[in-house]
């Protein structure tokens, strides 16, 4: 396979101007690829061979593989930075979510701890406890409303008779049917 070369490529191999190699393709004398690219057996038709040695050809073909070959590795070194990239950015921020939640846990800890405690009495009460058997307001007054007895004040139980008649036991839907009088 010959090797296609750019307009530039070939004024350079040919020492030409870049016009006139436009001026022969406008012309129908040279033709390009459907890439853009001209054919090199199609510049030596038209051209002959290149007044330069065969060796500036392989050297101009070598550096443009060449060029390829490193843009293709500098391609793929670059899709690994952005693979590389996009993993840390998701480690990031999954230690910032941790972080947060741990930020949260220790708040809620210390309003936990800071809270005040109601009802809660101590041996280091600064306050002397009252002694429930001196204190004289430590039995409220009964009042009395004029509606009661003191009998019935003191007995707020109902009593039970000793005969209660037991429970009949309870009995299925088809039951109610098939045997009515159980």
């Amino acid at each position: 396979m010959m090797k296609a070369l750019s307009v530039i490529e070939l004024a350079q191999l040919y020492g030409m101007n870049r016009q006139s190699i436009y001026k022969r393709i406008n012309k129908g004398d040279l033709s390009k690829n459907s890439d853009g690219k001209i054919d090199f057996s199609e510049a030596l038709r038209v051209f002959g061979e290149p007044s330069h040695n065969n060796k500036d050809v392989t050297t101009l073909q070598s550096t443009s593989v060449h060029k390829e070959t490193e843009v293709d590795m500098l391609k793929q070194q670059v899709d690994i930075l952005k693979k590389q990239l996009e993993l840390a950015h998701e480690r990031e921020v999954f230690q910032r979510e941790q972080l947060e939640a741990k930020d949260n846990q220790i708040e809620a800890i210390q309003r936990l701890l800071e809270a005040p405690k109601t009802n809660m009495t101590t041996f280091t009460d600064p306050k002397p406890s009252q002694d429930i058997a001196t204190d004289p307001r430590s039995e409220p007054e009964p009042k009395h409303d004029g509606l009661t007895t003191p009998e019935q004040r003191e007995n707020k139980r109902i009593p039970v008779p000793d005969h209660v008649e037991p429970e009949q036991p309870k009995r299925g839907f088809w039951s109610r049917f098939f045997r009515p009088y159980d």
